[in-house]
């Protein structure tokens, strides 16, 4: 095995796009499920679409024949025409497997499932979701749900859903930016749309996903790609079940000018059991999720609070925004507040630059210094064009990429000459900008707002709230950006590997191949041959007992150190030997590995794990025994670049250790960075290997490399 084959990412996002063209806009739809009964699905469904004034075919299908609205409800699937774009399944969870079916005999396009009961409930009712999907994927049939709400695609005016019959607004044509909501929850959906609705922010579709048993995250952050109206994808995750796809479309999105920002639950393990049991999922490693979706370019926020506030900042500024903080305000207090803050979320707001400061000195007064935090305190009240010459001092600043600003209301007179001269500075830069209004849920006077919304000027109530999604844009503004699919390189050459945890003197193999620096040394399977390892060495030793069910060797014993001459060699033998005969009576040594000590060094660890989901992962952080204690650790892609390792490294909480501390000399980041890339390297082209540990690994001065003391290799079985 030489390499791995990897789908790219055109293949799997043209083979989604042709399944789904038909769904969001359908030109014929069928009810399943019909009933006369007011209230039913099927009745809430029907006058979705007529009290909206649906413009296409709408057929339905019932247990009894009769009409409803003027539209006669037939008692057969099979008396449908053939081709309709879209079922709509109104049926309980028992009579799914056959409607699908049917579908499928009809070549309908799609189908939406509203019914429960499904993958939520367990693995039997798992297995039959797993059934009724492969039913329709071999059928070519699109099916949203089970267990969603259904969508609304306000572009088009088609609302299907169950839940309540209800006024679909057109979104205006003169509108071109907007946001869609995809969601793997009908309830927060709709929070998520009269949130936008409330700041005045168009939406031009809110999908519920369900369980996913078909078309998932992937497929629709895909469709929604192609909307001409839709610039930012705002979704609510709880699994993601096909990676591949989800990071292809998130790579398509960012090439296409499209944001995606997401908040995607599981953390913690009660918040993904809760998820088991909402819709089904499956939830993989939330740590290495994050990892892989924001090397895709998805900003992946924390809270349901700047799931809204960065999808509103991003609908108004899309362009990725690099630099550091701006920050204006009238009160020396909130600069020492958002100094604290932005230590915490890791934003930099920093000095101005002598040539900003030069041009704004003059045109403050003399007891306001030029400076960032910029506070003008009271005086903007005798002089409020004061905030227009801050504002745009502190958004011409090169070192700038986005201003918060943070001021009481005032006076009615007051805020309102503020809001010109801000909606006059919004003008003349494409650098995010937001307004904190102070004072909570006191209302704001009418004329500002007006001027607010004229100029689509983003106003916030909350300082805190301003200064977290002011984050999250930044971090996505100067965070690297992987478009392209990894490379692994040349074919590695590789020792025989067997299934399971390779031994120690396996694992040290497989490093020479890659090129990651070991101990000298080698196998011994007498004492004899430790000893002639041992002379050829010609220093203190280690002897490390060897078989693959010793994971734990210092546990087991089985380790010795410094050992210098015949005698020692002889007796660390026979103690290593007794060690494992008692503490694990029935492991079969292989042998010795016989290596020289390795110089001292700052020990770190470099790892890989690959996902069952998501794949691989590369692993990097302070080693020994601080990586439990501490978990001190950074996760990056396994194809990260040489510059982006070293910059991940100096940013571990114990990067001082690494750069010169108290008099030691820096370490040689470049072979380390070099040792992780061959790791990420053989983890790219093994599928087969499902985890590296090499811990710890020597960090020695610079230009002086580094070595791998342990190596801890597992194959697949």
């Amino acid at each position: 095995m030489t390499g791995v084959h990897i789908v790219s990412d055109e293949a799997l996002t043209q083979s989604s796009a042709a399944r789904l063209a038909r769904s969001l806009k359908p030109k014929s739809i069928a009810i399943i499920g019909m009933s006369a009964k007011p209230g039913s699905a099927g009745q809430i469904a029907l006058a979705l679409l007529l009290d909206n004034d649906y413009q296409g075919e709408v057929y339905l299908v019932g247990r009894t024949a009769g009409m409803v609205r003027e539209t006669q409800i037939l008692t057969n699937i099979h008396d449908l025409p053939e081709g309709i774009d879209l079922a709509v399944l109104a049926v309980p969870a028992a009579s799914v497997k056959e409607t699908i079916e049917a579908c499928v005999a009809r070549k309908m396009g799609s189908a939406v499932i509203f019914a429960g009961g499904f993958a939520e409930l367990g693995e039997a009712e798992r297995s039959l979701q797993d059934e009724i999907a492969a039913i329709a994927k071999a059928g070519n049939l699109a099916v949203m749900g089970p267990n969603c709400l259904g969508f609304t695609n306000f572009v088009d005016r088609v609302a299907i859903g169950f839940a309540a019959v209800r006024a679909i607004p057109q979104l205006p044509a003169q509108v071109t930016k907007a946001i869609g909501i995809v969601a793997q929850s009908g309830g927060l959906s709709g929070h998520l749309h009269l949130a936008f609705g409330a700041k005045n922010l168009p939406v031009s579709y809110m999908i519920s996903t369900g369980n996913e048993m078909d078309v998932g995250l992937g497929d629709l952050i895909l469709a929604l790609i192609e909307d001409q109206v839709t610039r930012v994808i705002t979704v609510y995750a709880e699994a993601i079940r096909r990676p591949d796809l989800f990071l292809a479309a998130a790579r398509q999105a960012r090439r296409r000018g499209k944001v995606i920002v997401m908040l995607h639950s599981g953390r913690g393990e009660r918040s993904r059991e809760a998820a088991k049991s909402h819709t089904g999922a499956l939830t993989g490693d939330y740590a290495l999720m994050k990892t892989l979706v924001s090397e895709a370019g998805v900003i992946l926020v924390d809270t349901m609070d700047e799931l809204l506030d960065v999808s509103e900042i991003l609908l108004h500024y899309p362009q990725p925004s690099k630099g550091a903080l701006g920050v204006l305000t009238f009160s020396g207090a909130f600069c020492g507040i958002a100094h604290d803050m932005s230590d915490d979320l890791g934003i930099e707001i920093p000095p101005l630059t002598p040539q900003t400061e030069a041009e704004l000195k003059p045109q403050m007064p003399a007891f306001i210094p030029p400076r960032n935090p910029l506070d003008l305190g009271t005086q903007p009240i005798w002089q409020p064009e004061l905030v227009f010459i801050g504002a745009k001092a502190l958004l011409n600043d090169p070192q700038i990429g986005a201003l918060a600003i943070s001021i009481p209301m005032g006076a009615p007179a007051h805020s309102l000459a503020y809001f010109k001269h801000f909606a006059e500075v919004a003008k003349l830069s494409s650098k995010p900008m937001v307004i904190t209004v102070l004072g909570d849920h006191a209302p704001i006077p009418q004329p500002t707002v007006q001027i607010g919304l004229e100029h689509d000027l983003i106003v916030s109530r909350s300082s805190d709230r301003m200064m977290r999604a002011m984050a999250k844009v930044l971090a996505y503004g100067n965070a690297p950006v992987t478009l392209d699919q990894p490379s692994s390189g040349p074919a590695l050459q590789l020792p025989q590997l067997h299934s399971g945890l390779q031994p120690e003197y396996i694992g040290k193999e497989i490093l020479r191949a890659i090129g990651v620096q070991v101990p000298q040394g080698g196998l011994a399977r007498t004492v004899e041959e430790a000893l002639d390892i041992a002379s050829r060495i010609g220093g203190p030793v280690a002897m490390k007992a060897q078989a693959a069910a010793l994971a734990h060797k210092t546990e087991a014993g089985a380790v010795l150190l410094n050992l210098t001459g015949a005698e020692a060699i002889r007796q660390a033998w026979d103690t290593l030997t007794r060690n494992v005969r008692a503490a694990a009576p029935n492991v079969q040594l292989d042998g010795m590995l016989v290596e020289a000590m390795a110089p001292k060094g700052v020990e770190l660890v470099i790892g890989a794990r690959r996902d069952p989901l998501w794949g691989p992962v590369l692993l990097i952080g302070l080693g020994g025994i601080w990586v439990e204690a501490l978990q001190d650790v950074r996760l990056l892609p396994v194809d990260a670049s040489a510059p982006r390792l070293i910059d991940e490294v100096k940013k571990l909480q114990s990067a001082k250790l690494l750069q010169g501390f108290r008099g030691q000399k820096p370490i040689d980041f470049d072979a380390l960075a070099a040792a992780a890339q061959a790791v990420g390297r053989l983890m790219m082209q093994r599928p087969d290997i499902i985890e590296v540990d090499l811990n710890p690994v020597m960090a020695h001065p610079q230009g002086q490399g580094v070595t791998a003391v342990d190596a801890l290799i597992v194959r697949a079985s």
